[in-house]
């Protein structure tokens, strides 16, 4: 079995959809991404994923109305125009994740008010986790068993 997306991982296969041009299947996808990320992913994993999933329906729907193509112009041109054009799918990408985000935080403060949170119990930092000091399970059995031998 293969190892998971990571975030990194995600962040680069949505990239590869915002510069995406002709040709956009799931099959497709998952064979350009083993150039990316070094693995090729199935359908499944990546229609799985909803900022992928949100990418992927982006990108088909920019392909289908013809807005993936940079024109016929000389070299330097055409470059910038595909850069000016990922550029502007990226940045729709964006504002779309960006809308689903604010649609939770909105989710989550009305379940915060109806609950009668205060605003210094949301503000409350997370707790500091001082890894040196975590042992894993394992260790701390062996220790244990030591201590427990060691008694007299």
């Amino acid at each position: 079995m293969g190892r998971h997306l990571r975030d990194a991982d995600i962040l680069q296969i949505v990239e590869l959809l915002d510069g995406w041009k002709d040709g956009l299947t799931w099959e497709a996808l998952s064979e350009a991404s083993l150039r990316v990320v070094g693995m090729s992913p199935t359908r499944q994993t990546l229609s799985r994923i909803v900022r992928i999933q949100d990418a992927f329906a982006l990108a088909k729907a920019r392909i289908k109305s013809g807005g993936g193509e940079a024109g016929k112009a000389p070299h330097s041109i055409r470059l910038a125009a595909d850069r000016i054009k990922r550029l502007e799918n990226e940045n729709a990408r964006l504002k779309q994740e960006n809308s689903a985000l604010l649609q939770q935080f909105l989710v989550w403060q009305y379940n915060a008010h109806v609950r009668g949170m205060s605003q210094e119990e949301l503000d409350r930092p997370l707790p500091l986790v001082d890894r040196a000091v975590t042992v894993p399970l394992e260790v701390r059995k062996q220790r244990a068993a030591t201590k427990q031998k060691n008694r007299p």
